[in-house]
């Protein structure tokens, strides 16, 4: 089950990133955390930032309310995304339980 936690702020949740994938994809919830495949490799940034647009946009936020504030280095990553309630943030997340 994801894992949601409120903040003042917005909310923050946990990620498992798989680096290198053929599509940037949901991939469904693991333990708890979203499980979001990405093309981008693990070198320089880049996949970070991969992350962080591919879920401003599955959000429809803009990126700079989406921050990795864990794990810049590991794939498992925690997101805080700033303006978004934690009721907010389970409707837009709905489709990812639906996924496998």
């Amino acid at each position: 089950m994801l894992s949601i936690k409120k903040t003042k702020d917005g909310v923050i949740f946990n990620i498992r990133v798989v680096p290198r994938s053929s599509r940037c994809e949901l991939a469904g919830i693991q333990e708890d955390a979203l499980k979001l495949k990405i093309t981008a490799p693990p070198v320089e940034g880049k996949a970070n930032e991969e992350c962080i647009k591919f879920l401003a946009d599955k959000l429809g936020v803009r990126k700079s309310r989406v921050a990795i504030i864990a794990g810049h280095k590991s794939k498992r990553k925690t997101i805080a995304v700033s303006g978004l309630t934690s009721s907010e943030f389970r409707v837009l997340s709905s489709e990812f339980k639906s996924k496998p």
